[in-house]
Protein backbone atom coordinates (compact mmCIF):
# COMPACT_ATOMS: atom_id res chain seq x y z
CA UNK A 1 0.00 0.00 0.00
CA UNK A 2 1.50 3.58 -0.60
CA UNK A 3 0.49 4.67 3.00
CA UNK A 4 3.58 1.99 4.01
CA UNK A 5 5.76 3.50 1.40
CA UNK A 6 5.68 6.96 2.17
CA UNK A 7 5.11 6.26 6.65
CA UNK A 8 2.62 9.44 6.38
CA UNK A 9 1.77 10.83 9.54
CA UNK A 10 -1.59 13.06 8.89
CA UNK A 11 -2.14 13.60 12.76
CA UNK A 12 -0.39 13.04 15.91
CA UNK A 13 0.12 10.00 17.43
CA UNK A 14 -3.03 8.25 18.37
CA UNK A 15 -3.12 4.28 19.30
CA UNK A 16 -5.51 2.48 20.45
CA UNK A 17 -4.80 -0.91 22.05
CA UNK A 18 -7.56 -3.53 20.69
CA UNK A 19 -6.88 -6.54 23.36
CA UNK A 20 -3.08 -6.38 23.00
CA UNK A 21 -3.43 -5.61 18.72
CA UNK A 22 -2.34 -2.18 18.70
CA UNK A 23 -4.14 -0.24 15.85
CA UNK A 24 -2.52 3.67 14.76
CA UNK A 25 -4.78 5.97 14.28
CA UNK A 26 -2.62 8.64 13.39
CA UNK A 27 -2.79 7.04 9.91
CA UNK A 28 -6.44 7.26 8.66
CA UNK A 29 -8.00 3.26 8.73
CA UNK A 30 -10.90 2.23 6.78
CA UNK A 31 -13.89 0.21 8.98
CA UNK A 32 -15.70 -2.52 6.79
CA UNK A 33 -19.40 -2.63 7.90
CA UNK A 34 -21.33 -5.64 8.15
CA UNK A 35 -24.68 -5.69 8.87
CA UNK A 36 -26.19 -8.66 10.14
CA UNK A 37 -29.48 -7.37 9.57
CA UNK A 38 -32.67 -7.42 7.41
CA UNK A 39 -33.46 -4.11 7.69
CA UNK A 40 -30.55 -1.54 7.12
CA UNK A 41 -31.08 0.93 5.31
CA UNK A 42 -28.48 -0.40 2.37
CA UNK A 43 -27.02 -3.78 2.64
CA UNK A 44 -29.99 -5.21 4.96
CA UNK A 45 -30.63 -8.55 4.07
CA UNK A 46 -27.77 -9.11 1.61
CA UNK A 47 -25.60 -11.15 4.55
CA UNK A 48 -27.89 -14.09 5.18
CA UNK A 49 -25.65 -17.10 5.91
CA UNK A 50 -22.02 -17.61 7.39
CA UNK A 51 -20.81 -18.03 3.64
CA UNK A 52 -21.64 -14.46 2.85
CA UNK A 53 -20.51 -12.99 5.89
CA UNK A 54 -16.93 -14.79 5.98
CA UNK A 55 -17.14 -13.82 1.49
CA UNK A 56 -17.84 -10.14 2.45
CA UNK A 57 -15.05 -10.12 5.58
CA UNK A 58 -12.57 -11.84 3.50
CA UNK A 59 -12.88 -9.15 0.74
CA UNK A 60 -13.11 -6.13 3.21
CA UNK A 61 -9.53 -7.12 4.80
CA UNK A 62 -8.16 -7.83 1.34
CA UNK A 63 -8.91 -4.82 0.67
CA UNK A 64 -7.77 -3.04 3.48
CA UNK A 65 -10.01 -2.84 6.65
CA UNK A 66 -8.31 -2.21 9.51
CA UNK A 67 -11.47 -3.00 11.39
CA UNK A 68 -14.88 -5.15 10.70
CA UNK A 69 -18.05 -3.45 12.14
CA UNK A 70 -20.63 -6.43 12.72
CA UNK A 71 -24.32 -4.97 13.58
CA UNK A 72 -26.78 -6.88 14.68
CA UNK A 73 -29.64 -4.50 14.87
CA UNK A 74 -30.84 -1.78 12.22
CA UNK A 75 -30.17 2.02 13.20
CA UNK A 76 -31.51 3.53 10.23
CA UNK A 77 -34.65 6.13 10.59
CA UNK A 78 -37.44 4.62 11.74
CA UNK A 79 -35.82 1.42 13.12
CA UNK A 80 -36.95 -0.41 15.99
CA UNK A 81 -34.98 -1.21 18.46
CA UNK A 82 -34.82 -5.28 18.68
CA UNK A 83 -34.53 -7.35 22.02
CA UNK A 84 -30.64 -8.38 23.19
CA UNK A 85 -31.52 -12.24 22.47
CA UNK A 86 -32.13 -11.50 18.52
CA UNK A 87 -29.46 -9.38 18.66
CA UNK A 88 -26.65 -11.96 20.02
CA UNK A 89 -28.58 -14.32 17.95
CA UNK A 90 -27.52 -12.51 14.78
CA UNK A 91 -23.81 -11.45 16.10
CA UNK A 92 -22.39 -14.38 17.91
CA UNK A 93 -22.00 -17.08 15.45
CA UNK A 94 -20.10 -14.46 13.18
CA UNK A 95 -17.49 -12.95 15.85
CA UNK A 96 -16.28 -17.04 15.96
CA UNK A 97 -16.53 -17.56 13.05
CA UNK A 98 -14.63 -14.78 11.66
CA UNK A 99 -12.43 -14.96 14.00
CA UNK A 100 -11.48 -18.89 12.98
CA UNK A 101 -10.73 -17.69 9.65
CA UNK A 102 -9.08 -14.84 10.42
CA UNK A 103 -7.19 -14.61 13.52
CA UNK A 104 -5.77 -11.65 13.09
CA UNK A 105 -9.07 -9.23 12.18
CA UNK A 106 -9.84 -6.42 14.50
CA UNK A 107 -13.83 -6.62 15.33
CA UNK A 108 -15.88 -3.67 16.31
CA UNK A 109 -19.51 -4.88 17.36
CA UNK A 110 -22.17 -2.18 16.88
CA UNK A 111 -24.67 -2.22 19.77
CA UNK A 112 -26.01 -0.42 22.05
CA UNK A 113 -26.97 -3.12 24.51
CA UNK A 114 -24.69 -4.08 27.25
CA UNK A 115 -25.44 -7.75 27.48
CA UNK A 116 -24.58 -7.87 23.51
CA UNK A 117 -21.47 -5.67 24.21
CA UNK A 118 -20.01 -8.17 27.04
CA UNK A 119 -21.18 -11.33 25.42
CA UNK A 120 -19.74 -10.05 22.02
CA UNK A 121 -16.59 -9.13 23.96
CA UNK A 122 -16.15 -12.58 25.89
CA UNK A 123 -16.52 -13.96 21.99
CA UNK A 124 -13.49 -12.66 20.79
CA UNK A 125 -14.54 -9.17 19.71
CA UNK A 126 -12.27 -6.41 20.54
CA UNK A 127 -14.15 -2.81 19.83
CA UNK A 128 -17.65 -2.03 21.33
CA UNK A 129 -19.25 0.85 18.71
CA UNK A 130 -21.98 2.29 20.51
CA UNK A 131 -24.51 4.86 18.62
CA UNK A 132 -26.17 6.17 22.18
CA UNK A 133 -22.88 6.44 23.56
CA UNK A 134 -23.51 4.78 26.90
CA UNK A 135 -27.24 6.77 27.21
CA UNK A 136 -29.25 4.02 26.20
CA UNK A 137 -28.22 1.24 28.88
CA UNK A 138 -26.97 2.05 32.05
CA UNK A 139 -24.96 -1.14 32.26
CA UNK A 140 -22.82 -0.38 29.07
CA UNK A 141 -19.91 1.93 30.20
CA UNK A 142 -19.24 -0.60 33.11
CA UNK A 143 -18.87 -3.24 30.42
CA UNK A 144 -16.86 -1.46 28.32
CA UNK A 145 -14.47 -0.24 31.12
CA UNK A 146 -14.44 -3.73 32.37
CA UNK A 147 -13.12 -5.32 28.83
CA UNK A 148 -10.39 -2.31 28.86
CA UNK A 149 -11.36 -2.42 25.21
CA UNK A 150 -12.31 0.75 22.87
CA UNK A 151 -15.22 2.60 22.81
CA UNK A 152 -16.90 4.83 20.18
CA UNK A 153 -18.89 7.57 21.32
CA UNK A 154 -21.63 8.79 18.87
CA UNK A 155 -23.88 11.90 19.08
CA UNK A 156 -27.64 11.67 17.84
CA UNK A 157 -30.11 13.74 18.75
CA UNK A 158 -33.39 11.31 19.60
CA UNK A 159 -33.87 7.88 19.27
CA UNK A 160 -33.47 5.44 15.87
CA UNK A 161 -37.66 5.74 15.37
CA UNK A 162 -37.94 9.70 15.95
CA UNK A 163 -34.53 11.01 15.21
CA UNK A 164 -35.29 12.16 11.81
CA UNK A 165 -39.02 13.98 13.07
CA UNK A 166 -37.63 17.71 12.79
CA UNK A 167 -34.16 17.43 14.23
CA UNK A 168 -32.93 21.36 15.39
CA UNK A 169 -30.02 22.55 17.05
CA UNK A 170 -29.40 26.49 18.03
CA UNK A 171 -25.63 25.63 16.83
CA UNK A 172 -24.83 21.70 15.86
CA UNK A 173 -20.88 22.00 16.25
CA UNK A 174 -20.89 23.31 19.83
CA UNK A 175 -24.26 20.96 20.91
CA UNK A 176 -22.03 18.19 19.41
CA UNK A 177 -18.90 19.28 20.72
CA UNK A 178 -20.10 19.73 24.37
CA UNK A 179 -22.13 16.33 24.36
CA UNK A 180 -18.39 14.79 23.60
CA UNK A 181 -17.36 16.74 26.71
CA UNK A 182 -19.95 15.34 28.70
CA UNK A 183 -19.36 11.83 27.60
CA UNK A 184 -15.72 11.74 27.29
CA UNK A 185 -15.86 12.55 31.35
CA UNK A 186 -18.21 9.87 32.19
CA UNK A 187 -15.87 7.55 30.09
CA UNK A 188 -13.57 8.43 31.84
CA UNK A 189 -14.22 8.28 35.62
CA UNK A 190 -15.24 4.49 34.59
CA UNK A 191 -11.79 4.21 33.39
CA UNK A 192 -11.99 4.18 29.50
CA UNK A 193 -9.55 5.67 28.09
CA UNK A 194 -9.03 4.40 24.35
CA UNK A 195 -12.13 6.59 22.98
CA UNK A 196 -13.10 7.42 19.25
CA UNK A 197 -15.64 10.06 18.30
CA UNK A 198 -18.25 9.94 16.15
CA UNK A 199 -20.49 13.31 15.92
CA UNK A 200 -23.26 10.89 14.25
CA UNK A 201 -23.65 11.93 10.40
CA UNK A 202 -27.29 11.37 9.78
CA UNK A 203 -28.69 10.69 13.38
CA UNK A 204 -31.15 13.09 14.62
CA UNK A 205 -29.72 15.78 11.80
CA UNK A 206 -30.71 17.63 8.66
CA UNK A 207 -28.82 17.66 5.46
CA UNK A 208 -27.20 21.58 6.68
CA UNK A 209 -26.44 19.90 9.95
CA UNK A 210 -24.49 16.95 7.98
CA UNK A 211 -22.65 19.07 6.00
CA UNK A 212 -21.71 22.09 9.12
CA UNK A 213 -20.26 18.86 10.75
CA UNK A 214 -18.46 17.69 7.80
CA UNK A 215 -16.95 21.47 7.54
CA UNK A 216 -16.00 21.63 10.83
CA UNK A 217 -14.54 18.05 11.38
CA UNK A 218 -11.05 19.24 12.08
CA UNK A 219 -12.96 21.34 15.53
CA UNK A 220 -13.51 18.08 16.87
CA UNK A 221 -9.93 16.84 17.41
CA UNK A 222 -9.56 19.66 19.59
CA UNK A 223 -10.27 17.00 22.32
CA UNK A 224 -7.19 15.04 21.33
CA UNK A 225 -9.07 12.01 20.55
CA UNK A 226 -9.48 9.82 17.20
CA UNK A 227 -12.69 10.80 14.94
CA UNK A 228 -14.81 8.48 12.89
CA UNK A 229 -16.63 9.30 9.69
CA UNK A 230 -19.85 7.44 8.82
CA UNK A 231 -21.10 8.55 5.39
CA UNK A 232 -21.28 6.27 3.70
CA UNK A 233 -24.01 5.93 0.97
CA UNK A 234 -26.32 7.99 3.49
CA UNK A 235 -29.07 10.61 3.16
CA UNK A 236 -26.92 13.84 3.16
CA UNK A 237 -25.48 12.15 -0.17
CA UNK A 238 -28.86 10.76 -1.61
CA UNK A 239 -31.14 13.48 -1.19
CA UNK A 240 -28.48 16.06 -2.09
CA UNK A 241 -28.02 14.51 -5.73
CA UNK A 242 -31.21 12.46 -5.99
CA UNK A 243 -30.13 9.28 -5.79
CA UNK A 244 -30.95 5.94 -4.45
CA UNK A 245 -28.37 4.60 -2.18
CA UNK A 246 -27.04 1.86 -4.35
CA UNK A 247 -26.17 4.91 -6.99
CA UNK A 248 -24.01 7.01 -3.91
CA UNK A 249 -20.48 5.25 -4.14
CA UNK A 250 -18.88 8.36 -6.43
CA UNK A 251 -20.77 10.93 -3.85
CA UNK A 252 -19.74 8.71 -1.00
CA UNK A 253 -16.38 8.97 -2.05
CA UNK A 254 -16.32 12.54 -2.62
CA UNK A 255 -17.60 12.90 1.35
CA UNK A 256 -15.08 10.75 2.39
CA UNK A 257 -12.15 12.57 0.98
CA UNK A 258 -13.32 15.93 2.56
CA UNK A 259 -13.65 14.04 5.35
CA UNK A 260 -10.20 12.96 5.46
CA UNK A 261 -9.07 16.92 4.82
CA UNK A 262 -10.86 17.57 7.91
CA UNK A 263 -8.92 15.12 10.11
CA UNK A 264 -11.10 12.48 10.01
CA UNK A 265 -9.16 9.26 11.45
CA UNK A 266 -11.75 6.44 10.42
CA UNK A 267 -13.96 5.99 7.64
CA UNK A 268 -16.34 3.50 8.28
CA UNK A 269 -18.17 2.52 5.13
CA UNK A 270 -19.64 -0.17 3.08
CA UNK A 271 -16.97 -0.21 0.28
CA UNK A 272 -13.55 -0.57 1.45
CA UNK A 273 -11.82 -0.52 -1.26
CA UNK A 274 -12.69 2.95 -2.99
CA UNK A 275 -12.18 4.49 0.89
CA UNK A 276 -8.35 3.06 1.03
CA UNK A 277 -8.00 5.17 -2.18
CA UNK A 278 -8.71 8.04 -0.72
CA UNK A 279 -6.62 7.56 1.93
CA UNK A 280 -3.60 6.90 0.05
CA UNK A 281 -4.44 9.42 -2.70
CA UNK A 282 -4.23 11.79 0.29
CA UNK A 283 -1.15 10.46 1.44
CA UNK A 284 0.58 11.32 -1.39
CA UNK A 285 -1.18 14.50 -1.95
CA UNK A 286 0.08 16.13 1.83
CA UNK A 287 3.55 14.98 1.45
CA UNK A 288 4.35 16.72 -2.35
Amino acid sequence: MIISEVQLRFFTNMTINCRGQLLDLSIPKVMGILNITPDSFYDGGKLTNEEDVIKQAEQMLSEGAAILDLGGMSSRPGAEIISEEEELRRVLPHIKNILQKFSEAIISIDTIHATVADESLKAGAHIINDISAGRFDEAMISVVAKHKVPYVIMHMQGLPNNMQQNPYYENVITEVMDFFIDRIAVCRKAGIYDLILDPGFGFGKKIEDNYSLLRNLKYFTQLNLPVLAGISRKSMICKLLDMPPDKALNGTTVANTIALLNGANILRVHDVKEAIEAVNILAVYTTH
